[in-house]
């Protein structure tokens, strides 16, 4: 299932909250070996951006856990790609109602390839339903081959030109989320585009009920 919580509300989901941010951890400090991420004292991963208020989507695994999650900010406030990667951008900041920042794209190592697709799906929601044109986000370059996989053609604005240890190198760009990129990605977590609408608006309406998701069964010899 799909979740759209404020930053403010994520108290009123421990299990989702703790699993993310210690997933975070896993992902950006252990594996990615990110220098400049803090890991505070119960495992979780969090910064500055995390105090003010985000909307994070997150996909919810079977058992109640964190499977994937991306953090999202309206550009007319404080961001990454402002605040710290003016540089890429030529120093033009960008800064509209229309364009909402993408940052803490994560994949918990125990959720399989609907997470991603979930993700994918649940920002053309968020696009849709507060009709924003596009995302901008701070990336690295391999990621183009997530955004190819998933039917998402990323504009790039600027590119690092030096390479972090990994041969990898920053890039900062904009991408919208079409129908056609939601279609397909639905088909891949094996839902409606009902039911997704179905999370998006018990996200923020709390009487609203949505559709369960779908059980898979297995048939027995």
């Amino acid at each position: 299932m799909l979740h759209y919580i404020y930053g403010t509300d994520l108290a009123n989901f421990p299990k989702l909250r703790d699993t993310m941010f210690r997933d975070r951890a896993a992902q950006f400090a252990n594996r990615l070996g990110w220098d400049a991420v803090t890991v505070d004292e119960n495992g979780h991963e969090m910064d500055g951006y995390d105090a003010l208020n985000p909307l994070y989507i997150i996909w919810e695994m079977p058992d109640g856990t964190h499977g994937g999650s991306m953090r999202m900010m309206p550009t007319v406030g404080e961001t990454m790609v402002n605040d710290h990667f003016g540089h890429l951008t030529g120093g033009v900041k960008i800064q509209s109602p229309l364009i909402w920042e993408c940052t803490r794209f994560c994949i918990s190592p125990r959720a399989d390839r609907k997470a991603t697709a979930a993700l994918v799906v649940a920002a053309g929601e968020l696009m849709d339903e507060f009709a924003l044109e596009h995302f901008v986000g701070v990336f690295f370059e391999k990621m183009n081959r997530v955004f190819s996989l998933s039917y998402i053609d990323a504009d790039v604005l600027g590119v690092d030109p030096q390479m972090d240890a990994a041969g990898d190198r920053i890039a900062v760009g904009t991408w919208e989320i079409t129908p056609k990129t939601i279609e397909r990605n639905l088909a891949r977590v094996g839902i409606t585009r009902e039911m997704s609408k179905d999370w998006f608006r018990a996200s923020f309406n709390r009487n609203y009920v949505p559709t369960p998701a779908p059980v898979e069964f297995k048939m027995c010899a």
